[in-house]
């Protein structure tokens, strides 16, 4: 008996431990218009298709809360992330217990209340084009605003110029774990542009998604060729929920929803009708197919690399050389450096920019670490002389004892430069000896304040 029991435990722990990865999805195909009431109560009825069907997840296209006539309609249509649209789509996640991926909302942005860059009163007035996820619990998890821009005119044929209503995101947004996978945002003209998918996978993206209101022209031609192609080159699902048919006078769209698996299969897809189409995300055989053809084990970083322009929030405590820097002096950060506030500055404002990974010499970093390391010390020399008021200034990389370097990382020093500071060449005296005279270190609060200030403007 005890013996029977061993083994059918241990039955149902193989089972289990062994169970395929495997969950069904729905995608679904709209022809919205300038009813978000009609919208809503199509979204609402496939939301509960999906949830008979089982699915984890449903996926809707770009503009599923409607298609404006004009340009003034798609503007004054536009909502925060607050209203009552929303509010109803999150309390049908929650009812079904499912996933919902809303590829894109015309949304209403408050410019004073988030840090975004400076921009005019004309484009501010803009809504962004959000591709929102909302989980099971009715929560809004994520928001990706596009970051291409679709605008095309061709004079006497076509012309539809996405930046005249809506205005463009500024960061990227690592992807996003959801019970399918790990899902990077795009949506619809971002799938022309490879870099943003390679990226993804990079971050650890298992499925990609574009929902989109491709033209049926655009459509006809590129639009199956450039999913496959970006479901090849970063061996991932690609989930792309589309627009179809006649939303006014002025637009149609090409339809053809489709999910496409990583060899580059068409697994799912909708013809040119309202409809779903199911698939299931099967992350074992997206395992082995990546394990079967391991082309980014083979990319030649050593010629070429890649390079993205993207910030993170400090989570914890930095080593730098031994010393810890705590996150609150920290006030720029990427994947693979970070800038801080020094403690014994040699003047006002100046600050140090290091590698995340413990690294004596500047010659010991890869090529991404030092593209990514310059990079954000220019980003950061650039504030610091807006703070300061100044156009020069003083950036310097103590390369080892003998070129005074203390602390053993490799760092840049950020010096903001006045009239009559240093005399020639006496400022890199100052920094082979600034941390080792007898001047207190600042106390935590004052380099946190000045990191708080510089964050702000990061």
């Amino acid at each position: 008996m005890l013996r029977s029991r061993l083994i059918t435990g241990f039955q149902r722990f193989l089972s289990t431990a062994m169970a395929p990865r495997r969950e069904m999805i729905a995608v679904c195909q709209m022809t919205s218009d300038h009813s978000m009431d009609k919208s809503f109560e199509t979204m609402k009825d496939m939301i509960q298709r999906a949830a008979d069907r089982k699915c984890k997840m449903v996926f809707f296209p770009e503009c599923c809360d409607f298609i404006g006539r004009t340009r003034e309609e798609s503007i004054d249509m536009a909502m925060y992330d607050t209203s009552s649209f929303i509010a109803a789509l999150r309390q049908e996640a929650l009812k079904n217990n499912i996933w919902l991926s809303l590829g894109g909302i015309h949304e209403k942005v408050d410019y004073s209340k988030e840090n975004l860059p400076n921009v005019d009163s004309k484009v501010g007035c803009k809504p962004k084009n959000c591709h929102m996820i909302i989980d099971e619990s009715g929560s809004i998890v994520e928001k990706y605003r596009k970051l291409h821009l679709f605008d095309l005119e061709i004079p006497g044929k076509v012309r539809l110029m996405e930046s005249e209503f809506s205005s463009a995101g500024h960061k990227l947004i690592p992807p996003v774990g959801t019970p399918v996978g790990r899902l990077g945002l795009g949506i619809c003209y971002d799938v022309r542009f490879p870099e943003l998918s390679l990226w993804y996978r990079r971050q650890g993206a298992e499925i990609l998604s574009y929902p989109a209101a491709f033209t049926v022209n655009t459509g006809l031609a590129h639009w199956e060729p450039l999913l496959r192609a970006r479901a090849i080159e970063t061996q991932s699902y690609v989930v792309a929920a589309a627009q179809t048919g006649k939303h006014n006078d002025k637009r149609s769209s090409y339809g053809h929803s489709m999910v496409v698996d990583p060899w580059g299969a068409v697994i799912a897809q909708c013809s040119e009708n309202v409809d779903m189409c199911f698939a299931e995300i099967n992350l074992d055989y997206l395992n082995e197919v990546r394990t079967m053809q391991p082309v980014f084990q083979h990319r030649r970083n050593d010629l070429y690399s890649f390079h993205a322009n993207s910030a993170t929030t400090p989570s914890g405590e930095l080593n730098f050389g031994g010393h810890k820097i705590s996150k609150d002096t920290v006030f720029y950060q990427t994947g693979l450096s970070y800038a801080f506030v020094n403690l014994k500055p040699a003047v006002e404002g100046h600050v140090l920019i290091s590698p995340l990974r413990d690294v004596l010499r500047l010659n010991e970093l890869t090529d991404e670490e030092t593209a990514d390391l310059f990079i954000v010390a220019k980003r950061v020399q650039s504030v610091i002389e807006k703070v300061y008021g100044t156009t020069s200034s003083t950036i310097a990389v103590q390369d080892g004892p003998l070129a005074g370097q203390s602390v053993k990382h490799v760092h840049v020093h950020i010096v903001p430069r006045k009239p009559g500071d240093f005399k020639e060449d006496q400022i890199y005296k100052e920094l082979e000896k600034h941390d080792r005279d007898g001047r207190p270190p600042r106390t935590p609060s004052e380099m946190a304040t000045e990191a708080e200030k510089y964050r702000k403007l990061m």
